[in-house]
């Protein structure tokens, strides 16, 4: 076995290992705060059954869904940047502009699928474009026509 594809193959160990451990810790501080939320329900209102309450399923905001939206926002971000990002870093900069959960590890993987799917579609528009990045994920740029350069 060649020594880059055994590097390659320690270095996404390591990326995996350490989203698992951050995913553990927000699971467990979400569980804390459950914790808490619970025990401040049953001091204020006794009555109520805290374990019946159903959990909430996760729902983007409408406005999201608005035809172009994604678009827009993703090309005004990688538009702003000096260096290519990764749609990861993309799907976390609209997060903090829209003062969503940027550290919600659930909504900033929904964000980054969602970005990635309008960065292809910019893509083959040829509006973007793209080359392998760290991991699984794509470095992403605006895309410069020869007379622009110089």
């Amino acid at each position: 076995m060649t020594d880059y594809m055994v590097t390659g193959l320690v270095k996404r160990r390591a990326e995996l290992a350490g989203e698992i451990k951050a995913t553990h810790e927000a699971l467990r501080k979400m569980v804390d705060d459950l914790e808490t939320l619970d025990g401040t329900l049953r001091i204020v209102a006794p009555d109520v059954e805290v374990e019946a309450i159903r959990p909430k399923q996760f729902r983007p905001p409408a406005d999201w869904s608005q035809r172009g939206q994604m678009s827009r926002l993703v090309l005004s971000i990688l538009r702003q940047s000096r260096e290519m990002l990764t749609t990861r870093e993309i799907a976390a900069q609209m997060l903090l502009e829209r003062a969503m959960g940027a550290d919600d590890v659930k909504l900033l993987r929904v964000m980054t699928r969602r970005v990635a799917s309008a960065l292809r579609e910019q893509r083959e528009r040829g509006t973007v474009r793209s080359e392998q990045g760290p991991g699984q994920y794509g470095l992403w740029e605006i895309a410069r026509t020869k007379s622009c350069e110089g």
